[in-house]
């Protein structure tokens, strides 16, 4: 059993544990590090899961800024405990933080990761919205969401970080 709730100002260390385990210590060199640079994540879309003290689980969000979108967003990174991977603690993050994203208004979100994976929550390529990563991405592992009709429809272009 495990509860997700909000990241908490003092779940940082831990959650940083989690991420170099999930992706390694070289993971801030990665493309989609840079459209996080000395941004802070989006609070209230910054979810951990947890079985008493541990943190099993993140999720966080980025604001973006895609052409023609009022309010992008990156997600990631998401991370799962080895130890914890079946248990569906990915899957409820992501529902419950585009959920939340929905209800707040933000329109679009994009993300890296396995299509196979993301599709389930109604990612597609981002090739299909004309969108372009800043930086080299493995074919098939750049894709969008749509959290509001057509948000994504008749725009297109290049990601770039947040009030850059």
């Amino acid at each position: 059993m495990f509860e997700i709730s909000r990241e908490g100002p003092l779940d940082g260390p831990a959650i940083e544990k989690l991420l170099d385990a999930a992706f390694g210590t070289g993971r801030h060199t990665r493309p989609s590090y840079r459209l996080r640079d000395g941004i802070s994540p989006v609070a209230e879309l910054s979810f951990v899961a947890r079985r008493d003290a541990d943190i099993l689980g993140t999720i966080r969000y980025w604001p973006l800024a895609i052409p023609n979108v009022p309010s992008a967003l990156l997600l990631g990174p998401i991370a799962v405990d080895a130890a914890h991977g079946n248990l569906g603690i990915g899957s409820r993050l992501i529902e419950q933080s585009l959920s939340a994203a929905r209800t707040r208004g933000h329109d679009a979100v994009a993300a890296i990761g396995e299509a196979r994976y993301l599709s389930r929550f109604g990612f597609r390529p981002a090739q299909e919205f004309a969108l372009e990563f800043p930086g080299e991405v493995a074919a098939g592992r750049f894709h969008a969401l749509e959290l509001q009709p057509d948000a994504l429809r008749g725009g297109g272009g290049m990601l770039a970080k947040a009030g850059g």
